[in-house]
């Protein structure tokens, strides 16, 4: 399986998010997350790195407009 965990950077904490990540789609203000059981999470944050070998997402929240 290919599938990620997120982890959120906020106030300099890590955090996790979502486990068993399938698909990362940007919208509007932020990224919309769904795992392969259907559950999909929308957060205001933008792609801070990607870690494909350890099958890691890393968001970092937006600054408020």
């Amino acid at each position: 399986m290919c599938e990620a965990n997120a982890y959120l950077l906020k106030n300099g904490e890590m955090k996790l998010i979502m486990e068993s990540v399938d698909t990362v789609l940007p919208e509007g203000k932020g990224i919309q997350l769904t795992n392969i059981f259907g559950e999909q999470k929308f957060f205001k944050a933008i792609i801070y790195s990607l870690s494909l070998v350890d099958h890691k997402i890393f968001l970092k929240e937006k600054e408020q407009d």
